[in-house]
């Protein structure tokens, strides 16, 4: 049975898309957890580990378009389209979370699977490490925002700036905190 995990990174972020990544891993590989629970520069390693010892692939939802259909079917979108863009169909995919996409694979979702599935715990790390290169490269456009230390989240100083500057066109502004 082949099998796929799939997460997102960047729901709760104020800029940038929301990325997802779907995961099939060739082989079992130790030390994977939820990203959030490893450093970043043992994150990045990772990363090239689980991309040399697996099939995998990405899908990112722009902050324009999330704007227009909300994070939640955003998120369902870029999960769906990673799913989609695997180079072999899975017989089964878990979907950290409650829901999944409207997708023709089975798909079960898992509370906390980023914890508990090594599939999704990969997906969760090359996704984390994807989006936060994007955001770091946006950084270097628009530094005032400090995108390379928050990648778009909340954070004082990110609230404080778009107090100051307005927002990007690259902020959700959908989002509360975005137009002052």
């Amino acid at each position: 049975m082949i099998i796929a995990g799939v997460d997102e990174v960047g729901r709760g972020s104020l800029a940038g898309p929301v990325t997802a990544a779907a995961v099939i891993l060739k082989n079992p590989i130790s030390e994977l957890k939820d990203s959030k629970e490893i450093s970043p520069p043992r994150r990045e390693i990772l990363s090239e580990i689980i991309k040399e010892q697996s099939f995998y692939s990405f899908a990112s939802i722009s902050n324009a378009k999330i704007d227009e259909i909300n994070i939640h079917q955003a998120t369902l979108l870029a999960m769906q389209e990673a799913i989609m863009n695997l180079p072999i169909t899975p017989d089964l995919v878990y979907v950290d979370g409650k829901f999944t996409p409207n997708i023709e694979v089975n798909c079960k979702a898992v509370i906390g699977g980023d914890k508990l599935i090594s599939e999704i715990s990969a997906a969760s790390i090359i996704a984390k490490v994807h989006r936060d290169d994007f955001m770091k490269e946006l950084d270097k456009k628009f530094p005032i925002y400090d995108f390379a230390k928050n990648k778009g989240y909340g954070t004082a100083y990110h609230l404080a700036a778009l107090r100051k500057s307005g927002y990007t066109s690259f902020h959700r502004q959908s989002f509360k905190g975005v137009i002052v």
